[in-house]
């Protein structure tokens, strides 16, 4: 069973930095898609950017120019830089790997907050 471990989350001042990582327990072939989404207290799980297996990225409006989304094949695990963070950027960031095959994979959550 596949799983995906997020990491770098915590608390940070508007206009900072955070990078989230994303790792897979163990390599997951023919991937279509992955991706992060946030989820806000009272909200539900929006998108946040996505990055296809030929590389294309989406990402929302609201992070575009602020978030990039990157991977490392050979340490199964994809990345989201996020700068210029604002406290609407707050809320539970999840990973989502789409196989070609099977279900997606969800990682547990990482917690953002951003806050002075």
């Amino acid at each position: 069973q596949v799983q995906l471990v997020e990491s770098g989350g915590g608390l940070v001042q508007p206009g900072g930095s955070l990078r989230l990582s994303c790792a897979a327990s163990s390599r997951i072939s023919y991937i279509v898609n992955m991706g992060w989404y946030r989820q806000a207290p009272g909200k539900q799980r929006d998108l946040v950017a996505t990055m296809a297996s030929g590389g294309t990225t989406n990402y929302a409006d609201s992070v575009k120019g602020r978030f990039t989304i990157s991977r490392d094949n050979a340490k199964n695990t994809v990345y989201l830089q996020m700068n210029s963070l604002k406290p609407e950027d707050t809320g539970v960031y999840y990973c989502k790997v789409s196989p070609l095959v099977g279900f997606d994979y969800w990682g547990q959550g990482t917690q953002v907050t951003v806050s002075s």
